[in-house]
């Protein structure tokens, strides 16, 4: 839909951001990086996400160009604790025990990464949060869930838009899509400006 004045890369090796930001409509090429995605231990749990999503942003600024950079990163947030992404089945079903029955808190940070005026690289970040209820969960419902979808790779050990959330989720406060790792609405918004249609 938007047209960009600059070619757009996506930063993430996510499927589901890639799925998302091509269901909204953008023409975007991936390329991913590797960075460090751990943060100071004092690091209040609601910056975390925008931190290591401008810390992804920056490792694309020696060689940034003509493009415009995105970047996105999710965490979980139950009682101020992150919830991260499971190290095997016994930690991904700690954290789904944790979440059942609860409200928790899914926030995703953003950073835009793009040339100013002078081609000098510039960061525009933002934080997009989701209050979601969750059912009670049975054994044999994680169990289950765990086996089929293998959610290692996901904050919280699960994807709204998999098995347990299709069940588990009974009310969300905020966008669906920035549970499943990107704010579209605002991702839209902020690409805007670059729009040659403009």
């Amino acid at each position: 839909m938007l047209s960009l004045r600059y070619p757009l890369v996506l930063a993430s090796g996510s499927p589901r951001r890639k799925q998302l930001m091509t269901d909204a409509g953008f023409s975007f090429t991936i390329e991913t990086r590797p960075t460090d995605e751990t943060f100071p231990e004092t690091m209040p749990a609601d910056k975390v996400a925008e931190y290591l999503a401008r810390q992804k942003a920056e490792q694309f600024q020696m060689d940034l160009g003509d493009r415009i950079v995105l970047c996105a990163d999710t965490v979980v947030i139950l009682n101020e604790q992150i919830l991260n992404k499971p190290q095997d089945e016994a930690d991904a079903r700690r954290m789904l025990r944790m979440l059942s029955g609860h409200t928790h808190r899914v926030r995703t940070g953003v950073c835009i990464l793009s040339p100013d005026q002078n081609g000098k690289p510039h960061f525009q970040s933002f934080t997009d949060e989701t209050t979601v209820q969750f059912a009670t969960l049975t054994d044999d419902e994680i169990t289950y869930y765990i086996q089929e979808c293998k959610p290692f790779d996901k904050a919280g050990s699960y994807g709204a838009q998999d098995f347990i959330g299709l069940v588990g989720i009974e009310r969300l406060d905020g966008s669906f899509y920035t549970v499943m790792g990107l704010p579209t609405h605002r991702v839209y918004q902020a690409l805007k400006p670059f729009s040659l249609s403009l």
